[in-house]
């Protein structure tokens, strides 16, 4: 593993070659196999991950008890349950691998030393986090204002390898859609590939 993903995370024009140096040596590696819980529901978040290679996504049951698919994690993203990680209450999610993960692991304790020690570091998770709400919140206007057929194409422009590595099942929960739809709509994408 290289720091490839550490680099492109902690992307931040203002830190100083040595913080990153600290903050990447403060990073341990982790290898998770297929189908490995990352995060289980109920049990309170004490780290998150850089993702270096491989897939993973979260979930939460719905009140009939179905998994849906709340978020796919690709190579180079932080894999993370921000509330239980940060308010320490237990987590709504379930965390799980999807294909083998090779990730950069941070517990919370180092974190936080290095969140005070370094000011960068704090400007670096407040322009992270505006991020991650700024996607939330266009994926929450999209379910509603994007038709499937769309979703869908931008799932596979954003994220290619949750179309080629994540079961029909989990695609189809975390487009909002029943696996019968999403097999048509693949489907009319093949044979009509113009009309989208």
């Amino acid at each position: 593993m290289t720091h490839k993903a550490l680099e492109i995370c902690y992307d931040f024009p203002f830190f100083l070659k040595e913080e990153l140096d600290e903050i990447f040596q403060a990073h341990e590696k982790k290898s998770f196999q297929k189908g490995d819980i990352i995060l289980e529901e109920g049990k309170t978040a004490n780290e998150y991950y850089i993702l270096d290679q491989g897939l993973a996504r979260s979930f939460v049951n719905d009140f009939n008890g179905n998994e849906v698919t709340t978020h796919f994690f690709v190579e180079n993203e932080v894999i993370i349950e921000v509330l239980s990680l940060f308010q320490r209450i237990p987590s709504q999610e379930n965390i799980v691998c999807i294909t083998d993960c090779e990730c950069w692991k941070l517990d919370y304790d180092t974190f936080q030393e290095l969140f005070h020690k370094i000011p960068n570091l704090r400007e670096w998770g407040r322009s992270w986090m505006s991020k991650e709400l700024f996607d939330y919140k266009q994926r929450s206007v999209e379910m509603f204002t994007l038709s499937a057929t769309k979703r869908y194409l931008n799932l596979l422009e954003q994220k290619s390898k949750v179309i080629q590595f994540a079961p029909l099942k989990q695609i189809a929960s975390y487009l909002g859609v029943t696996d019968t739809s999403l097999s048509r709509i693949r489907k009319e994408l093949v044979s009509h590939p113009k009309k989208n």
